[in-house]
Formats: structure tokens, C-alpha cells, sequence
């Protein structure tokens, strides 16, 4: 198997890695780097509860070969959180019982976060369509 070197800034900082050619976003994201606001669920692109943003839009992390993301900017979850941008988000999400069991809670506040700076006022068409894929 073939290794490469890969860079990428994650959560603001900036990460070298050695990685593997069938290494996933989400492999190097949960098991090289703990973040583990980035679930596997289906590892077929499906569920989104592995949703990440790369460059300003969401990606599915499971379906990214690593190599895809060398010289991006990824934010997970964690790194909303470091900002505090999220925090509001957070709160609608509580007092509208919307965080279920929790499992892919952490995809849905990525992508509500990435509609909500691209679109501050979406309506239920837009919202439903951004969860959706």
C-alpha cells in the first residue's frame, strides 16, 4: 500500500499526516486525530451523521478519500465549538427536542452551520434540502 504525505488545516490548525491511499477523511479525522464529533454510521454516504466542512461547504467525510482534502481547511463540530459560533445553534436544538438519540446530531448542527452562513434566513424548503444532501 501505497503512503503519502497530506496537509491540511483541521479546526484551525495546521496538521501533516502520513497517510494511506485508501485512508478516508473520516478514518485520519476520528482515528489519527480523536475527533470523534465525526461519526461512522453508514460509510456509504447515506446518513450524513459524518458530515464535516471542507473549504466552506459540507463534504461526506466517509466518502473522501483523504488525498482530496491536501491543502484544505476542514471544520468539524469540535472546532464550531472552539469558536463559540455554534452555541445558539446548540440551544434551538434542545429546546426543540431535536438531538434524538445524539449519534448524528453532531452532522446536522455541521450542516445547519454551513446553510446558516450561506443563507442566514432559510426557510423549511432550504433547511430540509441541506438535510437531506
Amino acid at each position: 500500500m501505497t503512503s503519502r504525505i497530506v496537509s491540511l488545516k483541521v479546526n484551525g490548525k495546521t496538521e501533516e499526516l502520513v497517510v494511506g491511499a485508501l485512508m478516508t477523511l473520516q478514518d485520519v479525522l476520528r482515528d489519527t486525530l480523536d475527533y470523534t464529533s465525526v461519526k461512522e454510521g453508514c460509510r456509504q454516504g447515506g446518513c450524513g451523521s459524518c458530515s464535516v466542512i471542507v473549504d466552506g461547504e459540507v463534504w461526506l467525510s466517509c466518502l473522501t478519500p483523504i488525498q482530496e482534502v491536501d491543502g484544505c481547511e476542514v471544520t468539524t463540530l469540535e472546532g464550531l465549538n472552539q469558536s463559540n459560533s455554534i452555541t445558539a445553534l446548540q440551544q434551538q436544538f434542545v429546546e426543540k427536542y431535536a438531538a434524538q438519540c445524539g449519534f448524528c446530531t453532531p452532522g446536522m448542527m455541521v450542516v445547519i452551520k454551513a446553510l446558516l452562513d450561506r443563507n442566514p434566513n432559510p426557510d423549511r424548503e432550504d433547511i430540509v434540502e441541506a438535510l437531506a444532501g
